[in-house]
């Protein structure tokens, strides 16, 4: 198994675009091992204030990779890269 990602959602608890990113990222997750943390950005006003209206945003390592819409090219990319640095 590889060693995981940090890949963090920011979204809400009522968002669909939230819900489609989180299922989209599924066969990347198990491609690669890979686990994502899911932040509620309501549940923090820094975090509504900063990502408001882009949920969902995905991020690995502080870097956005995508946001509304999951990027597979991108996060892809992002894990390969996290995979070659650990081996």
């Amino acid at each position: 198994m590889t060693k995981a990602a940090p890949l963090t959602l920011y979204g809400r608890a009522w968002c669909h675009l939230c819900e489609d990113m989180r299922a989209a990222l599924e066969p990347l997750l198990a491609e690669f091992g890979a686990q994502v943390d899911v932040i509620d950005v309501d549940a923090d006003p820094l975090l509504e204030a900063r990502y408001n209206e882009l949920v969902p945003v995905l991020v690995c390592d502080g870097v956005e990779l995508c946001h509304y819409q999951l990027d597979v090219a991108r996060v892809r990319a992002a894990l390969a890269a996290r995979v070659e640095a650990a081996s």
